[in-house]
């Protein structure tokens, strides 16, 4: 028909959405067979609607519940049952820069028909997320809709976000502690609300910090214990709290599934931190009185 725009698949490649490594993904047939390594893409692919789609799941992939149960486990991100993929006959298998080991996504790419790498840095870049898998699977539309409620949260915590900061130091590992550096998903999360994650200086995304001698500046006016991937519990708040040189300073449980998976989860955790923030200032309010 005269006018009409060219079936997708017959689109240039500089038309197709990309991955993270800038490669055109091409659309997939009607019945595709995807392989998740990544448990916030799992969840993901549930929210486009793509879940009976998911064959494969890494442990980890835990949400949403029960329904992701139905797919069937692949080993965890860093040790992938490659056998156990190559027994599903994917069609897509999808994989994280940081989540999954490079020998893995090698391994995959000589035996599945597509491997899709994924890498949101920035919290905007869930929007391409979106898009990415939206436009691939066909689920354009809902992706369309996850974008404006990511959208419509930014919005929420931009006030917060430009407005005064507070330091803060958020740990992700116990012996030894470790942290989040400032390029990292987790660090732009906090950013949001007017959280600066500090750390020491170090090449490293995810450093080790002496609680001893953290020489950390600005000195963290709070401590946040991740719930992922070590589990801390209250007792460990009680630990840190005990430590010489953090006596006063707030220490609290955070829920690391809303501070660092991204996808869909990105929008229920901006609110997540909004509330977070405002309980946080709550304390800091009743620790100084009127």
């Amino acid at each position: 028909m005269p006018g009409a725009a060219p079936p997708a698949e017959t689109l240039p490649a500089e038309a197709l959405p990309v991955d993270a490594l800038g490669r055109p993904v091409p659309p997939a047939g009607d019945a595709p067979r995807i392989v998740s390594l990544v448990p916030s893409i799992t969840e993901l692919l549930h929210e486009l609607g793509l879940g009976e789609r998911v064959v494969g799941r890494t442990g980890f992939c835990i949400h949403p519940a029960p329904a992701v149960r139905a797919a069937a486990k692949v080993g965890g991100t860093k040790d992938v049952d490659l056998d156990a993929v190559r027994a599903l006959a994917p069609t897509h298998v999808i994989v994280n820069i940081d989540e999954n080991r490079r020998e893995d996504y090698e391994a995959l790419s000589r035996c599945v028909p597509q491997v899709i790498v994924t890498h949101p840095v920035q919290v905007e870049d869930n929007l391409g997320l979106y898009h990415l898998l939206g436009t691939v699977f066909h689920r354009g539309a809902r992706a369309q809709v996850l974008a404006r409620e990511l959208r419509a949260e930014l919005a929420a915590c931009a006030p917060l976000a430009a407005g005064p900061t507070r330091p803060v130091l958020y740990l992700i590992w116990r012996e030894p502690w470790m942290t989040v550096g400032p390029e990292t998903y987790v660090a732009r999360m906090l950013a949001q609300v007017g959280l600066r994650a500090v750390a020491p200086d170090s090449p490293r995304r995810y450093p080790e910090v002496d609680l001893g001698a953290p020489g950390l500046h600005p000195a963290p006016e709070a401590v946040l214990l991740s719930s992922e991937p070590y589990r801390f519990r209250e007792r460990h708040c009680r630990e840190v709290a005990a430590l010489p040189g953090w006596q006063g300073v707030p220490v609290r449980l955070i829920d690391g599934e809303m501070v660092s998976w991204y996808g869909s989860r990105a929008i229920q955790g901006l609110r997540y931190l909004r509330q977070w923030r405002e309980s946080l200032e709550q304390a800091f309010r009743e620790k100084t009185g009127p």
